[in-house]
């Protein structure tokens, strides 16, 4: 598995600017072999990872599931 460091605040930039989805972008970089994305904060330091699947299909079922994640934790924070 191939891992891919990201600066998060230089990802999210760039998703503004291209007015596009992270998702989006993801379902770009898939090809054979699974890869780890590292979100990294402007200190370097670990904010979280995921593992990009080999699949567009696998990449959906991760994007509902993340969907539904967040729509729930956001109902309980009300």
């Amino acid at each position: 598995m191939k891992t891919v460091q990201i600066k998060a605040s230089d990802f999210f930039e760039l998703l503004k600017m291209r007015d596009t989805s992270m998702w989006e972008i993801f379902s770009q970089m898939i090809d054979s072999d699974e890869k780890e994305l590292i979100f990294l904060d402007d200190e370097e330091k670990v904010l979280f990872s995921y593992v990009l699947p080999n699949s567009l299909e696998k990449l959906n079922e991760d994007r509902e599931k993340f969907a539904q994640e967040y729509s729930d934790k956001l109902s309980g924070s009300n």
